[in-house]
C-alpha cells in the first residue's frame, strides 16, 4: 500500500508562506498561520506541498487500518484560504464573516472581513476536539 500523500515533509512552513504568489494571499496566510499557532499553542508543519498543519489527528478506518492527519490546518490555494478541520464536530460559522463550506473544508477568500476572534475559537476548539 502506497503511503498517504498528506504526511509531515519537513519543508519549511516560512519557505512555503513566502513562496504564495499572490500578495494579498501571502499576507493572509502568514496572518492565518500565526493566528492558529497561538490558537492551538502548536508549532506548524508542512503537511505534504502545500498544507501547513498542526498538531496530529488519528483515525481509524473501517476494517481497522489506522492513519494519520494533521489536528488542524489550512492550504493557501489561488482563490481560498481553505482551512481543514474546523468543521469537525459541527462548529458555529454564522458570526464567522463570508465564507462557504464543502466536504469538510472552510474556505475563507480573504481575512479582511473575518471575525478573526471567531476563526481562532473554531481553530482551538477543533484543534482540542481532534488531537486527542
Amino acid at each position: 500500500m502506497a503511503p498517504p500523500k498528506t504526511r509531515v515533509t519537513g519543508q519549511p512552513v516560512q519557505e512555503h508562506l513566502a513562496s504564495v504568489a499572490d500578495p494579498a494571499r501571502r499576507a493572509d496566510a502568514a496572518a492565518l498561520a500565526a493566528l492558529i499557532e497561538s490558537a492551538t499553542g502548536c508549532a506548524p508543519q508542512m503537511w505534504g506541498a502545500s498544507i501547513v498543519g498542526y498538531g496530529v489527528h488519528r483515525y481509524q478506518l473501517a476494517g481497522g487500518r489506522e492513519g494519520e492527519t494533521m489536528a488542524v490546518g489550512f492550504a493557501a490555494r489561488s482563490t481560498a484560504l481553505v482551512l481543514y478541520g474546523l468543521l469537525d464536530g459541527g462548529a458555529q460559522t454564522a458570526s464567522l464573516g463570508p465564507h462557504t463550506t464543502g466536504r469538510g473544508c472552510l474556505y475563507i477568500r480573504s481575512l479582511e472581513h473575518i471575525d478573526t476572534a471567531v476563526l481562532e475559537r473554531m481553530a482551538r476548539e477543533a484543534f482540542e476536539r481532534r488531537s486527542r
